[in-house]
């Protein structure tokens, strides 16, 4: 009996060692992927160097929603040119034409993969949930730059043109507004 308690216990310690790996793995996944740039992931920056190059490079912008959201998302200018170090301010544009207020949150990437730890960004409406009353139409900027030790990289010193691309989740709304969002109840009498 001594033995399958211990081959019991020992299985035990397995599962819960695999469980909290799998917890473990989401966050570091993204930090990994946040510092290498590693699958297109942008970096986050305090603000843009102070060398801006002559050498440009085109950015691209693209947009989408998940299935069942119900915003009209799109990028205000589909694409610019922009001087390398150069920080450059863009915008898209979300519409809500539903009949409530939906909540949403923006992932992104970039490509080629090679420029996702260049590309860097200052201030994004995709860092924070956005919030669209019925009807409510907002434009939300980007700001960023493209690192110039880009132009040091075997792989990103070819890169000539970079697409940002943005997909939004719907969210749950937060407590403050799904309370004012939700339908008054009706006494029964």
């Amino acid at each position: 009996m001594k033995g399958q308690n211990r081959t019991a216990l020992y299985l035990v310690g397995v599962v819960a060692t695999m469980a909290s790996l799998s917890f473990a793995a989401v966050p570091f996944y993204d930090w990994f992927c946040r510092v290498t740039g590693f699958g297109g992931t942008t970096g986050v920056a305090e603000a843009a160097p102070d060398t801006i190059l002559e050498q440009t490079v085109k950015v691209r912008f693209d947009a989408s929603t998940e299935r069942g959201m119900p915003w009209e998302f799109h990028p205000v200018q589909r694409e610019m040119t922009v001087r390398i170090g150069e920080n450059v301010l863009a915008f898209y544009e979300a519409y809500n034409p539903s009949i409530r207020t939906v909540a949403g949150t923006a992932s992104y990437n970039v490509t080629p993969d090679a420029a996702g730890g260049y590309f860097q960004k200052i201030a994004c409406f995709c860092f924070t949930e956005q919030v669209l009353k019925p009807g409510e139409r907002v434009q939300m900027p980007v700001s960023f730059f493209v690192d110039p030790e880009m132009l040091k990289d075997p792989e990103g010193k070819f890169v000539q043109e970079i697409t940002l691309s943005y997909t939004f989740y719907e969210t749950p709304l937060p407590e403050t507004q799904a309370a004012l969002a939700a339908p008054a109840s009706k006494a029964v009498n």
